[in-house]
């Protein structure tokens, strides 16, 4: 039963990954001819939609936008924010901290769909744009969090004793301040590429990303909406891969939070520093 649960997470999100992934080569030989709009059946596995086009055709082809946009834009938010919050932890002078954090904190108050909207205006139709929109928004969020989770770290003794041992900035910075946000960066990840997901999905589903006719599930469902109770496979279908991805996801990122737990950093760092000082020590005798 133990073993059912923890491979439910990952099946659950090896499926959409698989159909965003391989999707577009396979339905490039499956693809079914246009047919009449919401029809069932006569070749068409999942129906049509609105226009008539193979629904299963759509999830081939429309994974790619819906969940590469979603995770491009939380892997450049923290690319971006994650130094910022870990510099702004290890500073010593606070006047570096408000530089760090203040301009990126202007962002914050802003709703996303307005950033999307706005960015819609220049670059409709882009997956790039949205996902840099999406990244934007998400920038000062992740660099707070990386804060919190590494002020205590931050002012360990360990990063004391490191400091005393001549040890880089950099190695202190990402070395053990780094690893002691991990556990709370992966249970981040898992929220925030899910919400990342809705939101690219909520942009599309509006109009504000990409364009009505693109193979997005988003937009698969939202074309096809009104006719829920004609085809519901043709909102349902789409529905229930960004359903699996983001429950999957984060069960994945709990069992690794899990994983990581079990010996923190601060006492790999701490073995090592004793080491260290134990083999100086041998030595100087």
């Amino acid at each position: 039963m133990r073993r059912a649960a923890r491979a439910c997470g990952p099946l659950l999100l090896a499926l959409p990954l698989a159909v965003a992934m391989f999707g577009p080569y396979a339905a490039s030989w499956a693809a079914s001819p246009d047919g009449a709009p919401y029809a069932t059946g006569a070749g068409h596995p999942l129906g049509t939609d609105g226009m008539g086009r193979d629904v299963l055709t759509l999830l081939l082809r429309g994974g790619r936008s819906a969940l590469g946009a979603a995770l491009g834009a939380v892997a450049l938010a923290y690319l971006a924010g994650a130094p910022l919050g870990l510099a702004a932890a290890v500073t010593r002078h606070r006047w570096l901290e408000e530089l760090l954090l203040r301009p990126v904190e202007v962002v914050q108050p802003v709703p996303s769909l307005l950033v999307i909207s706005v960015t819609a205006v220049w670059w409709r139709g882009q997956p790039l744009a949205i996902a840099l929109a999406v990244a934007l928004v998400n920038v000062p969020a992740v660099a707070r969090l990386v804060r919190a989770a590494a002020l205590d770290a931050a002012s360990s003794p360990v990063v004391e004793a490191m400091r005393q041992q001549g040890e880089s900035r950099l190695r202190i910075l990402a070395g053990y301040v780094g690893r002691s946000v991990v556990p709370v960066v992966t249970a981040d990840a898992g929220t925030r590429v899910a919400g990342a997901v809705f939101t690219v999905a909520a942009a599309n589903f509006l109009g504000l990303g990409l364009e009505p006719t693109a193979p997005d599930w988003a937009v698969t469902i939202a074309a096809s909406r009104e006719a829920l109770l004609v085809q519901p496979l043709a909102v349902c279908a789409p529905a229930a891969l960004l359903v699996m991805f983001t429950v999957g996801l984060n069960l994945v990122a709990d069992r690794l939070v899990r994983r990581t737990r079990q010996r923190p950093p601060a006492a790999r760092e701490s073995h090592r520093i004793r080491t260290d000082a134990a083999r100086s020590g041998g030595g100087a005798r």
